[in-house]
């Protein structure tokens, strides 16, 4: 099966002369029916290394990649079991789950902190943009850097990018669509009031 993935990449290690190697990374998928539609979940075989819903934008430059079905992996097993739970309204616990999101040490701090945003709460880039210049002993950092790697998160839901708002209550963009976004903070019972459509109005 092939699937086009801005997480999910081949991994060539390329060389010259004598003993050169090409070595390709196998990854696995399962799809999960939620609520939003089809929702497909990627493993290397241990770990998730990706979940996103039907339609998820991708990053323009982005390599497609080979995923072998494989439905029977223990990890999606337990990814399935969490999402069946966090649609029927509870409140799973992701720290059990084996995830290894591939990304830059910048994004893995900033993925790590969406981690630690409660059930039915919000945040904003800028409150992210705060912590991390503190975390880093930086004076300063621009929220469009932290909305960068927010936008790059490869494991939606259970690293809850959903729950990452632009000042003044924007809802701005969300690689899986703003009106899933709007469907997982209602879900989560987020009160929206006072949030807005980017450039449309309020939120009803």
């Amino acid at each position: 099966q092939k699937l086009g993935s801005p997480w999910l990449m081949k991994i060539e290690q390329k060389g010259s002369g004598k003993g050169a190697t090409n070595v390709k990374m196998t990854y696995y998928c399962t799809t999960y029916s939620s609520p939003l539609g089809p929702v497909t979940l990627a493993s290397d075989g241990e770990a998730l290394v990706g979940l996103w819903l039907q339609g998820q934008k991708s990053v323009s430059d982005a390599a497609s990649t080979e995923l072998e079905q494989r439905d029977s992996l223990p990890v999606f097993q337990e990814g399935k079991d969490w999402l069946e739970a966090y649609f029927a309204g509870e409140r799973p616990d992701a720290s059990q789950l084996a995830l290894a999101p591939a990304g830059s040490p910048f994004r893995q701090a900033v993925w790590r902190m969406l981690r630690e945003i409660p059930y039915g709460a919000t945040t904003t880039y800028g409150e992210i943009a705060r912590k991390m210049a503190a975390l880093t002993g930086k004076p300063g950092m621009a929220a469009q850097a932290v909305g960068g790697a927010v936008g790059h998160n490869p494991i939606s839901l259970i690293i809850p990018c959903h729950r990452v708002i632009g000042a003044g209550g924007s809802l701005t963009g969300y690689a899986g669509g703003l009106a899933q976004k709007v469907w997982l903070l209602r879900h989560e019972g987020v009160d929206l009031g006072g949030m807005t459509w980017p450039g449309v109005g309020p939120v009803k």
